[in-house]
């Protein structure tokens, strides 16, 4: 299996914000003015593609803590859980890809890492589910094609449980 040229490491000073362009300006502006506002004050940890040694950003994606209202799940999962209001999950809260980097899988790339990520938090800080606000058609049918469900109030918030989460990677540290 060949090396990845990528890697996919915590946004620091270094990593170079301005030529980023997904497409979607309000993704666009907020890994240029928000993002390490976001990590230093610990609202959200953002995780940025990078070709080493290149700092330029290629890809990036937000993860922080959140809960859901139990009502919003399928009735199939709720009676399955404790009968708490809220429930922990994870927020994915933004995934935006260069557009000069699309069609090579890496929009999957970043999706696998930010759920593995959140499976080995989600074993120390419990966490049910991966939730994510699509922005568009498009992006709920790429969520959709990894298994993602949506709320029952809110067709275009989808989440994947925790459960499906670890059982894709198997044993976690």
């Amino acid at each position: 299996m060949p090396v990845s040229p990528y890697r996919i490491e915590p946004l620091q000073k270094q990593h170079e914000r301005g030529t980023f362009a997904s497409g979607s300006e309000p993704l666009d502006r907020y890994l240029r003015q928000q993002a390490r506002q976001d990590a230093e004050k610990h609202v959200a940890a953002p995780f940025v593609l990078v070709a080493p040694p290149a700092h330029e950003v290629l890809g990036y994606y937000t993860l922080s803590a959140s809960t859901v209202a139990a009502d919003e799940l399928p009735a199939e999962l709720a009676k399955k859980l404790p009968r708490y209001r809220q429930l922990p999950v994870t927020l994915l809260g933004r995934l935006a890809l260069d557009r000069t980097m699309r069609g090579q899988g890496l929009g999957e790339h970043l999706l696998l890492n930010a759920l593995h990520r959140a499976a080995v938090a989600a074993a120390e800080i419990a966490s049910m589910a991966v939730v994510v606000d699509a922005k568009d058609e498009a992006a709920i049918a790429f969520y959709r094609h990894f298994d993602f469900m949506p709320l029952q109030a809110q067709p275009a918030r989808l989440f994947l449980a925790m459960g499906t989460v670890t059982k894709l990677f198997g044993q976690l540290p």
